[in-house]
């Protein structure tokens, strides 16, 4: 046989490959919750946080341990939906972005998204010891420990972040031309290029498509990467957090209904509250990644595949609610700081009036000031080690 016809055999045989799955139901709900439920997300989430650290840096000087966790919960929700919204798009379509921002916004999703998780678990031991407790409380809350659980937490949210760091690149897949680049014209190869806008070699060919996703050396290197990730993810990131919120929460439920206080019912729904909407946020998820994880390098269909990836979608756009959740759980629903957001409409209201007519609402306007600087930081500091 010539050896020419041999090598346009060895091309024939090649077009019987298939082809990678297209997951047509996961791109079409990314195609929703992108645009339009992430949107809303980082609106809310943004605005939400934005006031908790307006309301702590201007009207609020951090006095206690609990003020300080507070702050920092808001500072990684902040920056967390600050990069959410470049990551959702180049998602969606290829990184247009470079290889810094590549691993720049992939290791802050990550650096946040673990110190937020840790300081929600810090909240909780907090308040177990202001509350459970209440004769050591004085010792151990104090502003140096609070001050340097927040470093420790940021350090070792950053350590844990490394290989999101240093695995994460900017590249162009092989796949993304090679592929079907002897038989361009069959149907799944056209669909695969249409979802993801990738087109072979000749006419209309579109320029290079490039992607931010994990790239290794070695198949060992991958093997462990892949599946230390998500592990750490669920150890750290959720199991750790909620059995500490568990454990944390049930014994400040049993203190509260053994004291004799009138608003002790009300505690009780708020810690509830806490504890539930960070199980129904983060659950789902997490026990997805974790099927996925466990199955990560089991054959699959193109359906069960497509499948899971639509549950994950899903799953972590809920998890991604509880940022917004968070302002209004921990910080809103205090009585002292609801007292100092109070604050910031009044002196808002106060100077636009001033500006009106000065003469007449200057005096006014300082006595406002000094009445309500009073009555607020007046506040006993036991009453904000657990919000109500």
């Amino acid at each position: 046989m010539d050896p020419l016809d041999e090598g346009f055999e060895n091309v024939t045989d090649y077009n019987y490959l298939n082809p990678p799955c297209v997951y047509k139901n996961n791109h079409s709900l990314e195609l929703v919750m992108g645009p339009y439920v992430h949107s809303i997300i980082c609106i809310l989430g943004f605005m939400g946080n934005s006031l908790v650290i307006v309301t702590y840096a201007c009207y609020k000087r951090t006095k206690s341990m609990t003020d300080i966790y507070l702050l920092n919960v808001a500072v990684a929700d902040l920056l967390f939906v600050v990069t959410l919204p470049f990551i959702v798009y180049n998602e969606l379509w290829s990184w247009s972005m470079g290889p810094v921002a590549c691993k720049l916004l992939r290791g802050s999703y990550s650096v946040n998204l673990y110190s937020g998780m840790l300081l929600l678990a810090c909240i909780s031991t907090d308040r177990y010891i202001a509350i459970v407790q209440a004769r050591r409380s004085f010792r151990l809350r104090s502003l140096f420990y609070s001050r340097l659980t927040c470093a420790v937490v940021w350090v070792c949210a950053v350590l844990l972040s490394f290989p999101t760091f240093y695995f994460y690149h900017w590249y162009e897949p092989s796949h993304s031309r090679e592929a079907f680049m002897w038989n361009p014209v069959t149907p799944d190869a056209l669909d695969y290029n249409s979802t993801y806008g990738w087109a072979p070699e000749g006419d209309g060919a579109q320029p290079p498509q490039y992607v931010c996703e994990f790239r290794f050396a070695d198949n060992g290197t991958a093997w462990r990467t892949k599946v230390a990730v998500p592990s750490t993810q669920l150890a750290v990131g959720f199991f750790l957090p909620l059995f500490v919120m568990i454990f944390c929460y049930t014994a400040v439920i049993v203190t509260l209904l053994r004291a004799k206080n009138f608003q002790r019912h009300k505690a009780v729904r708020v810690v509830l509250a806490v504890v539930a909407v960070f199980i129904v946020c983060h659950l789902p998820y997490n026990i997805t990644l974790f099927y996925d994880t466990l199955g990560m390098f089991d054959q699959h269909t193109c359906e069960e595949s497509d499948a899971l990836q639509t549950v994950k979608t899903l799953t972590q756009t809920v998890a991604y609610l509880h940022c917004c959740l968070n302002p209004v759980l921990y910080a809103f629903i205090g009585v002292k700081f609801r007292n100092h957001f109070r604050k910031i409409v009044q002196d808002l209201w106060c100077l636009g009036k001033r500006y009106i007519a000065p003469r007449r609402f200057s005096r006014v306007t300082s006595e406002i000031y000094m009445s309500t600087r009073k009555s607020v930081d007046g506040s006993s500091e036991n009453g904000s080690s657990f919000t109500m």
